[in-house]
């Protein structure tokens, strides 16, 4: 069945919860997934889009997790939490700004739940993972926000197509979808969809290491 939700509306999402515990019944694996993008220099980023950027892909999350995390604590059944950063979580990468910092906010966001929850002593049976796909085919570089025309448009539309290309190549979404569910049957805390994942962690720890800036 199809429910509607605005992840940007924390009512919506207590009503969601409320509405799943009665009529569908207990959640055992929550996903906190809502995510979109954002081209252009950073300060020709219109306030709306930074708004619609935290808003969805870091107050979302949080949301989520505060309407449906309590009711799965309440039992002692097995379940699980997956708030999806990205490779981005990792990275620094320039014209996408917005979209960049709300994942490495998702990252941070899910690292101090893990801690939460085992500090609470709930771990024994809260399963609380960071997914960070790569490139996975979706529209979200198609719908991505750009810039008002007092901006450099230009360079916004130009990181646009870059990303469409990047796509081209990407990983098939079921593809993605299994190789995340056997990392987190393994009781992984990152979840990876390709190994190039994986390499831009380390290189991210190697920039922090030697406190290069970035590039």
């Amino acid at each position: 069945m199809d429910v509607v939700c605005d992840v940007r509306d924390p009512d919506a999402m207590q009503e969601l919860a409320e509405y799943t515990y009665r009529d569908v019944g207990p959640v055992r694996l929550l996903v906190n997934n809502a995510g979109v993008e954002q081209f252009g220099y950073l300060w020709d980023t219109p306030v709306a889009n930074w708004r619609r950027v935290v808003d969805i892909n870091v107050s979302g999350v949080f949301y989520g997790v505060r309407a449906f995390l309590p009711k799965m604590m309440a039992t002692d059944e097995h379940a699980w939490v997956w708030n999806l950063s990205s490779v981005g979580g990792v990275l620094a990468i320039p014209l996408q700004g917005p979209y960049i910092m709300s994942k490495h906010a998702v990252l941070a966001q899910t690292e101090c739940l893990y801690l939460d929850v085992q500090s609470a002593g709930h771990d024994h049976h809260i399963h609380v993972q960071a997914v960070l796909p790569g490139a996975v085919v979706s529209n979200i570089f198609e719908s991505a926000g750009g810039v008002d025309e007092d901006g450099n448009v230009a360079v916004a539309e130009a990181q646009r197509s870059a990303m469409l290309h990047v796509k081209a190549a990407a990983m098939d979404p079921l593809a993605a979808a299994a190789t995340i569910f056997a990392q987190a049957a393994e009781g992984r805390f990152y979840l990876l969809t390709q190994p190039s994942v994986g390499d831009a962690m380390a290189e991210r720890a190697n920039v922090l290491a030697t406190q290069r800036p970035p590039s």
